[in-house]
């Protein structure tokens, strides 16, 4: 008899049902939407050596997501101050750990109604619990990508407001202590939102 031949043969398991993930409103955009897209094009913050801007807008049926970007570019920093610098940007580096929120930049909103929220790049958000509704509204930094060298350095991401506003001035502000941006904002009409939020289409008939 064959060596492999003498083993017993493992039992057939039914493997259950493979559930789709749906995550909840609050976390991010619906899977199942295309949505309108709003040019925006302002500047949170404009110096010789650092912008920080917000490009655009995705609305959904359930709330939005601004397309920021921020580049920096070397002045006169030295080689050290360069590398710490650049690693505050991406949040790693040499004795960088977990980070204060001078060194952060920090995202906030204020709505019409009243509301605010807020959030940091690198803060845990105490929302995005998955099961727990939380009190609105809401906003999540969604990590882009980036790159750098020794002249340069860019960043990109997508902050998700939850729910959508309501019509009405909506504030967008910015603080990055730790790179001299002082407290800044922008504002954006929450009613070019809601229109937009008509025209927001299903991927599935």
């Amino acid at each position: 008899m064959n060596f492999f031949e003498d083993f017993p043969k493992p039992e057939h398991v039914e493997q259950g049902k493979n559930v789709k993930f749906v995550p909840p409103p609050w976390v991010g955009p619906p899977q199942d939407e295309l949505p309108t897209v709003m040019h925006i094009g302002q500047f949170l913050h404009r110096s010789p050596n650092l912008v920080l801007l917000v490009k655009s807008a995705e609305i959904y049926t359930t709330g939005c997501s601004f397309d920021l970007a921020w580049i920096i570019r070397r002045v006169d920093e030295s080689d050290e101050e360069w590398t710490m610098l650049h690693a505050s940007v991406f949040q790693h580096g040499p004795g960088m750990g977990p980070t204060s929120e001078d060194r952060q930049l920090l995202l906030g909103v204020q709505l019409p109604d009243g509301g605010s929220a807020r959030t940091g790049i690198f803060a845990r958000s105490s929302f995005l619990n998955l099961k727990d509704q939380p009190e609105a509204p809401t906003l999540a930094f969604r990590g882009g990508g980036g790159s750098g060298n020794d002249d340069e350095v860019s960043a990109s991401g997508n902050l998700w407001l939850w729910p959508l506003p309501a019509d009405g001035d909506i504030r967008l502000l910015a603080q990055w202590k730790g790179l001299g941006v002082e407290e800044c904002s922008i504002v954006i009409d929450g009613t070019q939102l809601s229109a937009a939020a008509a025209s927001v289409q299903s991927l599935w008939r």
